[in-house]
């Protein structure tokens, strides 16, 4: 076998074994959503789920975002500089990223059923388009075929 003939089935074969989320884009049988579930608080770990979210979003998959815990703060109208300030490399922030995903892909952002009373806020204090989960209708999203779940 020549070497041509060999890297040309190598590739045949490599591209037969790409993983299902990956050939969702090539339009075959992956995720179609993905609900990314947010509770660190170090704003690093945040920003790199929206990052990954956004990717995801890009590729076609549908994003959905929980924000539960100290994740919870980034919802906040009143959000704190950990939530709000840009990081390298791009200077981008979590909520910034967040609201970015909400407007170009529609994902729907919703905090945990007990972050807000936990805090004793109610749902006027988070910021406009996100809501409070409903934990009947999270469980439903979180076990739907062909849903990714992402947990930070």
């Amino acid at each position: 076998m020549s070497l041509k003939a060999f890297l040309l089935a190598a590739a045949v074969t490599a591209l037969s074994v790409i993983p299902a989320q990956a050939q969702n884009t090539m339009g075959q049988k992956g995720p179609s959503n993905v609900v990314t579930v947010v509770t660190a608080a170090d704003p690093q770990v945040q920003l790199m789920a929206m990052v990954l979210t956004m990717q995801a979003a890009n590729l076609g998959i549908a994003p959905s975002i929980l924000l539960c815990g100290p994740a919870g703060d980034i919802a906040l109208a009143d959000a704190p500089a950990s939530a709000t300030s840009g990081q390298p490399p791009k200077n981008m922030s979590p909520k910034g990223l967040m609201r970015k995903i909400m407007e170009m892909h529609d994902a729907k952002v919703e905090v945990c059923a007990i972050y807000l009373p936990g805090k004793g806020l109610d749902a006027s204090a988070l910021s406009d388009g996100i809501g409070v989960a409903k934990p009947a209708a999270m469980a439903k999203a979180l076990m739907a075929p062909r849903t990714k779940v992402l947990s930070f």
